[in-house]
């Protein structure tokens, strides 16, 4: 092993230096301000977990993620967890189960086998909020509105919200008559947007004209609040639970226009992103000039039944480091106070005095003989000298 092969870093994981690390931190206590503002309690889950709990109810994507290793204990395999969701939930279902509302937030890294995005990263920091117990839009509406509130704590000045409900695939495909093996098939291109494909399929394997004609039609119902007038149409005779979500868009549409008017709404009624485990309302924040989403969530009930509790919840997540490289407050780093070595006949009063300062929240750097540095040094904009038998600060020369 070479010397450099000794401090390279593996792809997908970096330190954080200095003065990234103030911004990053600074960021993460106002998010957790905020949430704490909004009843949201903190919890620390552990980076660890046995893989039965750990990837309970997120999906194959999440079990893909997620790095195993076996307990040398137990002999049990865990999990390093890829997503603090489903930690969550074995919290609020588990540890400390209330009736009701349940706010819980979180701030913490994770880490991926392979970075969800080239060049991503594999051990971001996740920072969100779920909000159990409650199952209904008025819910839905706080948790966006709290993602939204989080991105202009970060700065985010521009923002794009992607609205859509998974009830109105799930909804179609029921209608539809679809076995398990065209749904998958019928995802698939849903995700990859192959509309021509999408048409030709449907035209071989649904046979209810009217269930094929609303599939046919589902890909190009995105766009502004229009698309929802042209669906409300379009699903005449729909399934009721279909009518009902759209409802369900056109409701909070209006609500998050009176909120955060300067927010653009984009709609797009064929997602079906987190359909494995989502099940009604899903969102999305993107900024220009960023190809991906800045913070996303969703409605994902019935997660806490395999934990003993089956509730309702929807929450949100960001990448902490994203919305700070991203966003536009800045962290005014304080200058520092030099103060001369402690050693020497003074040390006890000159101690007691840089005691004092720090207390008062200043930054005092001790200048340790032999530890000389200029960089180091310019951060002092003052310095601690001695007048008598006291010590006082004075601007540095």
């Amino acid at each position: 092993m070479t010397q450099a092969d000794r401090w390279m870093l593996p792809d997908g994981i970096a330190e954080i230096l200095p003065a990234d690390a103030v911004q990053l931190e600074t960021l993460r206590r106002q998010l957790l301000d905020l949430y704490h503002c909004w009843g949201y309690e903190l919890v620390i889950p552990p980076m660890l977990e046995f893989t039965e709990s750990l990837l309970i109810g997120m999906g194959h994507d999440v079990d893909l993620s997620t790095f195993k290793v076996t307990d040398q204990i137990s002999g049990r395999t865990l999990g390093i967890r890829a997503d603090m969701t489903p930690q969550t939930a074995r919290i609020d279902a588990h540890s400390f189960p209330r009736r009701g509302a349940n706010r819980l937030c979180y701030a913490g890294q994770v880490v991926y086998t392979k970075p969800r995005t080239p060049m991503g990263s594999r051990a971001p920091i996740q920072v969100g909020a779920e909000l159990f117990g409650v199952d209904n839009l008025g819910a839905d509406l706080e948790v966006i509105s709290l993602m939204l509130q989080s991105l202009q704590v970060a700065g985010v000045s521009q923002v794009h919200l992607d609205l859509g409900h998974v009830a109105i695939y799930q909804s179609l495909v029921e209608a539809a008559g679809l076995n398990d093996e065209q749904r998958s098939a019928l995802l698939a291109m849903l995700q990859s947007k192959a509309t021509a494909d999408l048409c030709e399929w449907v035209e071989e394997n649904v046979g209810d004209q009217k269930a094929a004609e609303w599939l046919k039609a589902l890909p190009g119902l995105v766009g502004g609040r229009e698309c929802l007038d042209k669906a409300r149409e379009l699903f005449s005779g729909a399934p009721q639970n279909l009518l009902a979500a759209v409802s369900d868009l056109r409701q909070v549409a209006e609500a998050l226009n009176e909120r955060y008017p300067e927010v653009t709404l984009f709609f797009d009624l064929s997602e079906v992103r987190g359909y494995d485990y989502e099940t009604g309302l899903v969102f999305a924040a993107y900024t220009p000039g960023h190809g991906q989403a800045l913070a996303n969530g969703g409605r994902y009930n019935g997660i806490g039944a395999v934990f003993g509790r089956d509730r309702p919840a929807t929450g949100f997540s960001s990448d902490l480091v994203a919305l700070s490289n991203l966003g536009s407050a800045a962290v005014e780093e304080g200058a520092a106070i030099l103060a001369p070595d402690v050693r020497g006949s003074q040390g006890a009063e000159l101690w007691k005095a840089i005691h004092e300062l720090r207390a008062q929240g200043e930054v005092v750097i001790i200048a340790l003989a032999g530890g000389a540095d200029s960089e180091l040094d310019s951060r002092c904009d003052r310095e601690l000298v001695a007048e008598g038998d006291s010590w006082v600060v004075k601007p540095r020369d």
